[in-house]
């Protein structure tokens, strides 16, 4: 799972939009291809396990927020930080120029999937908590 030829098959956290997810290394650094329709974004991989260490730190529900690259992201949402310069990599995980939004849609039903959290499926405001 989670290859080019066998991808993660995914669902938006409303349930309403399938999308697929893999690993892939592009210019010596592991990143995350999610493809919506015929829109492929890239986040950086490490987003993973760096989401995880901060929603354990935070320890409770955190709203996703998403957003476009183009909008801003509500404060204090998974959204947020994100794109914040007070996260590890300090500033956005998402490294497609115009498509670098969308992380508090796309990054948290995959780590659902892999077990690293729990998350809402309700039609809008969704939330994550660490496990």
């Amino acid at each position: 799972m989670g290859t080019k030829e066998n991808p993660w098959k995914l669902k938006t956290p409303p349930g309403t939009s399938e999308y697929e997810m893999y690993k892939d290394v592009k210019d010596g650094k592991e990143i995350l291809v999610c493809t919506v329709g015929k829109t492929v974004l890239h986040y950086d991989f490490r987003c993973i396990n760096d989401l995880q260490v901060m929603l354990k730190a935070h320890k409770d529900w955190m709203e996703l927020g998403s957003a476009d690259e183009q909008k801003p992201a509500k404060e204090g949402t998974v959204e947020a930080w994100g794109r914040s310069e007070k996260n590890p990599v300090g500033g956005w995980y998402g490294l497609k120029k115009g498509f670098r939004g969308r992380f508090g849609m796309y990054i948290p039903p995959l780590m659902e999937e892999l077990g690293l959290v729990e998350l809402e499926h309700n039609p809008k405001n969704n939330r994550m908590r660490a496990l």
